[in-house]
């Protein structure tokens, strides 16, 4: 008698979530002593964001972070994800920390801890300081090492004794590569490849100080991660000799900053170049200062093909030819999620690994009924959910998934018109309207399993 294969349950302590950061969603930028980050002043410069906006206001959540606890609940999150503003902490140049600033944190933490929702805090998400920029050079400066420590540990000690996963930086490309080589990003600076280089260095170094400043700090146990966007590689096939192939392609060109920061070296090749960064005593040492979780961040896939000629591998176009949601930049690769803690593991024997942001932007509105159906998002979100599955049933130590992102928000030089969240907002009213991906990630949260198409929802 054929006998019903029973559904995959995940473990009953994954972490469940969404992730945000403090300029994307706060607002609220003069408020209880915030002073400018480099975002404020990039974003009043003419041309550097699509539609002309800014963080000014965003999802006002600095205001209304109680209503948005009681949606993270009502989806039924046990886990939220979110950064802190270094400005609203240290607002000026030998500032003592600012109480008002550690204050709304505090507030923020023991909602989400009055709810059941675990905080997982980041400390930074690209919003530096613009007196850290106007003083010192910003990332340019070895100094910021230590700023960012002595950052580090006044969280640590504010809130340590609630918040148990810190993130010390997140996606270390988009503030050093974006900011200083191409000018894309705040600061928005074009520099030269050696001062680059050493942006790259600092930036790790104050994640390693970061690090060490936190455990130093926190009152009670705390584990210390970091978030990064690493480009994951797959193999077009699941032979062994693309596997391997995928393999080394990933360490040869896309983990640069997971890799130096996990092995504690550079490559030869790197040091040997004419523009290599300048390092002291002991920096690797700091900088590889041993983690407790590694959380991905993760979007589109690059995938490899195994070739007969050096360097073994060669990545190619999307084959399947589907963008995420109409995106041009942002293909449809759910094995991203398997394969990227799988190489974690594999590789370094990285013990407790997050997908610490996934998701995909719409650009809907809200239907006669009222109702945001967005399809592409509930098939994006259940295609990478299943391979997240797969990862945990192969043995990969895969703890938590944090959808990006709870609501539409601020999406950086995009400004408003992509929408990455569960929860449509009306900019102008500040309403939030679940859309049907709210609905679809609840109901999967609720099974704690993979759940079927999206077809009983419309």
């Amino acid at each position: 008698m054929k006998t019903e294969q029973q559904a995959f349950q995940f473990p009953p302590d994954f972490a469940w979530g969404t992730a945000s950061s403090s300029y994307q969603v706060e607002g609220a930028i003069d408020a209880a002593g915030r002073t400018p980050s480099v975002w404020d002043r990039f974003c009043n410069q003419p041309g550097n964001i699509a539609d002309g906006s800014s963080g000014d206001r965003a999802c006002d959540h600095f205001h209304r972070y109680k209503e948005d606890v009681a949606l993270m609940k009502e989806t039924g999150l046990n886990a939220y994800r979110f950064s802190i503003s270094w400005n609203r902490i240290f607002p000026e140049l030998g500032s003592k920390p600012n109480q008002a600033g550690l204050d709304f944190y505090g507030r923020l933490v023991d909602e989400l801890l009055a709810n059941d929702i675990q905080p997982y805090a980041t400390l930074f998400h690209w919003d530096l300081p613009q007196w850290l920029e106007d003083h010192i050079g910003g990332w340019r400066s070895r100094e910021i090492a230590d700023y960012f420590a002595e950052y580090a540990s006044t969280i640590g000690s504010a809130l340590g004794d609630r918040v148990k996963h810190f993130f010390t930086i997140n996606e270390f490309l988009c503030f050093t590569d974006l900011g200083y080589k191409t000018g894309q990003f705040a600061p928005g600076l074009k520099c030269d490849l050696r001062t680059v280089n050493q942006v790259r260095h600092n930036a790790m170094l104050a994640h390693g100080k970061g690090v060490l400043a936190l455990r130093d700090a926190c009152p009670s146990e705390c584990k210390v991660g970091l978030a990064e966007n690493i480009s994951t590689t797959i193999p077009v096939s699941e032979t062994n000799e693309y596997i391997q192939a995928a393999k080394k392609a990933y360490l040869d060109k896309y983990s640069f900053f997971i890799r130096v920061i996990l092995e504690g070296k550079y490559r030869n090749k790197y040091l040997e170049q004419p523009d290599a960064p300048t390092i002291e005593n002991g920096d690797m040492e700091t900088i590889s200062s041993p983690l407790d979780f590694v959380g991905i961040n993760s979007y589109s896939p690059v995938r490899i093909k195994a070739i007969g000629s050096e360097p073994g591998w060669e990545s190619i176009s999307d084959q399947d030819g589907k963008p995420a949601a109409n995106s041009p930049w942002h293909q449809m690769g759910p094995e991203v999620i398997y394969w990227g803690p799988r190489w974690l593991n594999e590789i370094w024997g990285v013990k407790e690994i997050v997908i610490s942001e996934n998701g995909c932007y719409d650009s809907l509105m809200p239907n006669e009924l009222g109702e945001v159906l967005d399809h592409d998002r509930v098939r994006y979100l259940q295609e990478h959910l299943k391979a997240a599955e797969r990862a945990i049933q192969e043995g990969y130590p895969l703890k938590g998934y944090f959808a990006w992102s709870l609501m539409d928000n601020f999406e950086w030089t995009e400004g408003y018109e992509k929408r990455f969240g569960l929860y449509f907002v009306d900019f102008e009213s500040q309403k939030r309207i679940p859309k049907l991906s709210a609905q679809f990630y609840k109901d999967y949260i609720l099974k704690n399993q993979v759940v079927g198409s999206d077809n009983n929802l419309s």
